[in-house]
């Protein structure tokens, strides 16, 4: 994740650069159930409302937690599915709350009533993130549901409305980037103060239309409008917690943002890009999915380094002998192509190795999803590139609604 509005304010406030190191234990990304009522096309799961078998027991999430929580696991995320379809959801939250752990409940929003509302509040959710792709029809086409739009945003004034944290969540595409100003209006509007916004990656049903993704130039406007935005709030002295995720290219263009603009800071923010050290799959962040799978991120489901029920998380994640994770922990990373020539790869890591894996079956290829230009990052001109689809003139599938 990159944390724009942190760097943001480095512009303001410069704190000293620390240099960078690796946490001593992941965030844990957890689907506890599979389960959802939407059937989202970006989808990295495959989830579909159908109930899903062998999924981790009550009895086996609580031991899982504990493990995490002597191993030093600081936050856990509720995901799914959508996890509010879980019956044990909120019993599993009390316990990961009362075992210290930052909670935070990743949901489209759609199952937030008055009553669920109510028992979000009342377990303390330290964060609860809601996910808008877009206006109603946008959103709802996205989603496929109708009416999905007008739930999500019901169920995040409901939680806003009991002093709940919460966010707006947005995965930029072909469908919705025109839409981007609109959507931080949206947020400012409603007094939500977080927005992320993630990147297409290519996992279950995300890498199926994968021809949904935004070109290099929406990506660039619309990062260059979240740079803007933030860097106004910062200096009205509004409250903002802007976010990026899934394109670790995001911090580089970041650098080059700043050395257009404020060129006296430019050294510095490097310097702090360098400590927060790119992309952190198989690190920084981890996975855990409904049948106790461990994989080096969310998007790695098609990838199992192990599973809770055979041997402690703790064990899993120290465990060497993970050829895919060993070559994710190194620095440098054994990149190829574009990244492997790159200027930045201490910053960006990388970027998403799932991208490169899905494009062309080596998760060590350039990452197709890099929009960056070959003068920035200090390739040869006309450098070969990895198409982003190798299907020509594939359509992004679309269901509508209704």
């Amino acid at each position: 994740m990159f944390r724009l509005s942190t760097f943001v304010r480095e512009l303001v406030r410069p704190t000293p650069a620390a240099g960078r190191r690796d946490p001593p234990a992941p965030v844990v990304i957890w689907n506890l159930v599979r389960r959802c009522n939407l059937a989202c096309l970006h989808c990295y799961s495959t989830s579909a409302d159908v109930d899903f078998a062998g999924e981790l027991s009550t009895a086996e999430v609580f031991a899982v937690m504990d493990d995490l929580r002597r191993f030093g696991v600081p936050a856990l995320v509720l995901s799914g599915g959508e996890p509010l379809l879980r019956p044990d959801l909120f019993a599993i939250a009390s316990r990961a709350k009362a075992l210290g752990f930052y909670t935070a409940l990743s949901t489209n929003g759609t199952r937030i009533d008055e009553p669920t509302a109510d028992r979000i509040a009342a377990t303390g959710f330290d964060y609860v993130g809601v996910s808008l792709d877009g206006l109603r029809e946008t959103h709802d086409r996205f989603r496929r549901r109708p009416g999905a739009f007008d739930a999500s945003l019901e169920g995040l004034r409901r939680c806003r409305a009991r002093g709940v944290k919460v966010g707006l969540r947005c995965t930029l595409g072909v469908h919705n980037a025109h839409e981007l100003a609109a959507l931080l209006a949206l947020a400012a509007d409603e007094g939500v103060h977080r927005f992320y916004l993630s990147h297409f990656n290519y996992a279950g049903r995300g890498n199926r239309n994968r021809a949904a993704d935004a070109g290099f130039r929406a990506t660039r406007a619309a990062m260059d409008l979240l740079f803007e935005t933030a860097w106004r709030y910062e200096t009205q002295g509004r409250a903002h917690e802007f976010a990026t995720g899934n394109n670790d290219a995001d911090g580089v263009y970041f650098l080059l943002w700043v050395r257009r603009h404020f060129p006296q800071r430019e050294a510095h923010i490097h310097a702090k890009l360098l400590e927060w050290g790119g992309n952190a799959t198989g690190v920084g962040v981890a996975n855990i999915d409904n049948l106790g799978d461990v994989h080096p991120d969310t998007f790695w489901w098609d990838y199992r380094i192990g599973n809770v029920r055979e041997r402690p998380f703790s064990e899993i994640w120290k465990d060497p002998r993970d050829r895919l994770v060993a070559a994710l922990r190194a620095r440098p990373r054994p990149l190829g192509g574009r990244c492997g020539a790159c200027a930045w790869v201490a910053i960006c890591n990388g970027n998403t190795r799932v991208r490169a894996r899905a494009i062309t079956g080596d998760p060590w290829e350039e990452d197709p999803g890099c929009y960056l230009e070959d003068a920035e990052i200090g390739v040869a001109p006309g450098a070969a590139r990895v198409p982003r689809t190798p299907w020509r003139g594939r359509k992004a599938v679309w269901t509508r609604c209704g």
